[in-house]
């Protein structure tokens, strides 16, 4: 692992789960890790609810859309996070793999998709403490 490592969360549209990872890991690491996002499927936009309960945390994704996995972002990634895309996000040899089994936001109502985003949090945290404390690594 380099010294600041680089975390990629895929999920299949790259609108909800992952995109709350990404902001939610980027926002506690304050550039102690590198953290990107991608989809296998990228949607067309963000998940409205996703973004709602972000912005109720005071996070801005603003500058956050749906990205496409490519070999060099996979490449790039010390660790990688699936978050329910299966099958349908590829497999890289000599990656270290976490499958976060969370429930899909999409179409859901802001309330229903809170207690989603409050599991990743809970998941970012515990990667991130992970990743920067020298005796857990």
């Amino acid at each position: 692992m380099t010294d600041t490592p680089v975390v990629l969360f895929l999920c299949v549209h790259n609108a909800g789960r992952s995109l709350a990872a990404r902001v939610l890991l980027d926002h506690y690491a304050q550039g102690r890790v590198d953290v990107r996002s991608a989809g296998s499927e990228p949607a067309d936009q963000l998940d409205p609810s996703v973004l709602a309960i972000l912005r109720e945390r005071g996070l801005d994704p603003a500058q956050e859309f749906p990205k496409p996995l490519t070999d060099e972002a996979a490449r790039a990634a010390d660790v990688i996070v699936t978050m329910g895309c299966g099958d349908a996000c590829p497999y890289y040899p000599g990656k270290r793999y976490l499958d976060w089994d969370l429930e899909d936001p999409a179409g859901k109502p802001v309330d229903a998709v809170r207690p989603i985003v409050d599991a990743i949090d809970r998941r970012v945290r515990a990667l991130l403490t992970e990743l920067t404390d020298p005796a857990k690594r």
